[in-house]
């Protein structure tokens, strides 16, 4: 049967005219039936674009035991915020007061002379997060009303702290915050090389996790020290030897503390995870040099990894043939200047050898020098520049090649596939995000296959017989995260949940933990279990931001407690060894900003769209759509209309979202654009 909202013009209320809650629009009458009944009024403010409007809603409002309970102790009234602006504002107000915060949904409840006493936003259905459930409030204020009516005010205050005591804690350690977040930032500043760029001593491994939540720790605190350490790190590596200054991308490591001299085999994963830092560098500042290198290391990979079937081989080998026909490590790479006279002529060799860093004794062996940037020739001319490195690269092409492991490994690709995505949305390079999502078919594809569960490696095409660890399933749904974000395409945000649903069942124990085999996996002596971070995100780690991710797109509250109680452990393990579990402090951060929840009703591609996957916001979800199918794509897009026929954007966080917006500037500010 539909309540009196059935009779009013707002989309809001209508939306909610067949709830068996047995709503009033506000009105004289509403207070007055308070009044006779001697029963408080429970006042729900929101608009019909509202994420978490519609999640409460969902949840409690279309429940029949949640309506029978508040229609026999209440008048319950809705408003529109859009209608009645006047209305909103003055209860916004008093719940600012006295929560500190405010949004939408607003549940304010109020005496029968709309005086508000009990205040808050989103209540869930069970006790989460710290909040009480909506059930337990309800019965709260129905007792202090019964039975304190003079001390209604003191008595919430009570309430308040009596249902926050109650309220379930999830996983063993709790989350990570403030404070462990804070000591993990000094422990990297007392490992940090000032001189030299990076963490410890030789040899000397590139540090993508930890820039990455340095990069995130700077965009949500604005602690100028943090983004320091990133940026010099990551200039130190793109002018070192450790960077491909011909062909782009990284070697593995840097066996002295300066980068001068890499062990030269590259890997897939570390490319991934450079190529995206760096394009989140560029992102944070704008630096000419983070875009060039996040574009070249991408352009390596697909020139040089990319298999015939769309996937990314493992790695290129640091040894090849000289040319004496020896295998030897870095022949590929090295340089004499004599070498350097043969390609290059007499001035054209000595300004490359000045540029380059090489040197007559040579910084590597017999003589060879690794290409990298010192920065003491000077001025230069870029134009120059340009050609020398095009001509030095044409000779190396000539040189015997690395060999190439071209096995395809699930978690790496899943790194690649996100990297791709995101630098070829920032830089405008489709091509890019083609290769990701070429990539991520065929792990769909080849990876899923018939039996749907990931299976770890894959070479010309053909399944391999491992089953797929946590690390794939974290990898593979970060990617596939990222692809949706940047495509607007919802099946790879489908893809993912079921990646994480798999998580939730074989790969998890109990108060949150997290195991790296599934539960039906081949038993060994030892269930492995490794939750630190070390040249890839560990499987626990990896999991947990896919987690906080998915469930920031989809409202999921498993996915969301799965990603809380995984998180337990970076709150052990943070402020004691910050360099071993730099992506679960990236993940942490998400987790204290929000995550962010960005949908863009409009077009994939448009201004709002690069607005919002620009946005700084740590760990932030951006949907994009525009027609009546975008809801069906993803569940932010739901009830999204756009505002006078303008793209508009969303925000929404901690359940409570943000006024609508069409102006990319304000949608920036509001991301840390």
């Amino acid at each position: 049967m539909a309540n009196r909202l059935a009779q009013t013009t707002s989309p809001y209320l209508l939306q909610h005219a067949d709830n068996p809650v047995d709503w009033w629009p506000w009105s004289p009458e509403a207070f007055e039936e308070a009044r006779k009944r001697d029963v408080p009024v429970l006042l729900s403010v929101g608009y019909a674009s509202c994420h978490w409007c519609h999640v409460m809603a969902h949840e409690s409002f279309e429940d029949d035991e949640t309506a029978a309970y508040l229609n026999a102790h209440f008048v319950p009234v809705k408003v529109d915020r859009e209608e009645r602006p006047d209305v909103d504002a003055v209860y916004m107000e008093a719940v600012q007061a006295a929560t500190g915060q405010g949004g939408w949904p607003m549940t304010v409840f109020l005496t029968p002379d709309a005086e508000p006493f009990y205040f808050g936003t989103y209540f869930p259905p069970e006790p989460r997060h710290g909040s009480p459930s909506f059930q337990q409030v309800l019965e709260g204020v129905t007792v202090a009303w019964t039975d304190r009516r003079e001390e209604v005010a003191e008595v919430a205050g009570r309430i308040v702290a009596d249902l926050a005591g109650r309220s379930l804690v999830h996983g063993g350690d709790g989350v990570p915050g403030e404070s462990e977040v804070a000591q993990a930032l000094l422990g990297l500043t007392r490992e940090y090389d000032e001189q030299h760029g990076g963490f410890g001593g030789a040899p000397k491994f590139p540090p993508a996790m930890a820039v990455e939540f340095l990069l995130r720790h700077y965009a949500r605190t604005g602690a100028e020290g943090a983004l320091q350490m990133a940026a010099d790190t990551c200039a130190a590596m793109a002018r070192g030897g450790i960077y491909d200054q011909l062909g782009g991308g990284f070697a593995r490591y840097s066996v002295d503390r300066k980068w001068i001299v890499p062990h030269f085999e590259k890997m897939l994963y570390d490319n991934a995870l450079l190529c995206r830092v760096y394009a989140h560098l560029w992102r944070a500042t704008g630096s000419d040099e983070a875009r060039r290198i996040a574009l070249e290391t991408a352009d390596f990979m697909v020139r040089e990894l990319r298999t015939a079937e769309g996937g990314f081989a493992s790695a290129l080998d640091a040894d090849s043939e000289d040319a004496d026909g020896k295998h030897v490590e870095g022949a590929y790479y090295v340089w004499t200047p004599e070498q350097l006279r043969e390609v290059l002529g007499e001035d054209d060799a000595a300004f490359a050898a000045a540029y380059f860093g090489v040197t007559e004794e040579g910084t590597f062996e017999e003589g060879a020098s690794v290409l990298r940037l010192p920065g003491d020739a000077g001025p230069v001319d870029a134009a120059r520049v340009a050609g020398v490195r095009a001509r030095l690269l044409a000779a190396r092409e000539e040189r015997p090649h690395p060999g190439r492991d071209d096995k395809v490994v699930a978690a790496w690709n899943g790194l690649a596939i996100a990297a791709l995505a995101e630098t070829g949305a920032y830089f405008d390079r489709p091509d890019l995000v083609e290769r990701a999502t070429e990539a991520a078919d065929l792990l769909v594809r080849v990876h899923l296959g018939e039996v749907a569960r990931l299976t770890r490696t894959s070479k010309d095409g053909r399944a391999g017989d491992n089953a797929g660890v946590l690390e794939d399933y974290g990898d593979v749904a970060e990617g596939f995260l990222a692809l949706a974000a940047v495509t607007g395409e919802g099946a790879w945000l489908e893809f993912a949940g079921f990646l994480l649903d798999i998580v939730l069942e074989q790969f998890t124990g109990e108060g949150g933990q997290l195991y790296d085999t599934a539960h039906d996996a081949e038993q060994l002596i030892r269930r492995p279990q490794d939750p630190t971070d070390s040249a890839t995100p560990s499987g626990w780690t990896a999991a947990a931001g896919a987690l906080l991710s998915y469930a920031a797109y989809t409202g999921s509250e498993a996915h969301r407690t799965a990603a809380e109680g995984a998180l337990g452990v970076v709150k052990a393990l943070g402020p004691r060894v910050p360099r071993f579990v730099g992506w679960g402090l990236a993940v942490a951060e998400a987790l204290l900003d929000g995550p962010r929840e960005v949908a863009v009703a409009g077009p994939v591609g448009g201004e709002l769209h690069r607005t919002a996957l620009l946005g700084r916001a740590p760990g932030a979800v951006v949907a994009a759509g525009e027609g009546p199918g975008a809801g069906a794509e993803f569940p932010l897009l739901v009830d999204r209309p756009l505002m006078g026929g303008e793209p508009t954007a969303y925000v929404c966080r901690h359940f409570v979202c943000d006024a609508p917006t069409t102006d990319a500037g304000e949608l920036a500010a509001k991301l840390g654009g």
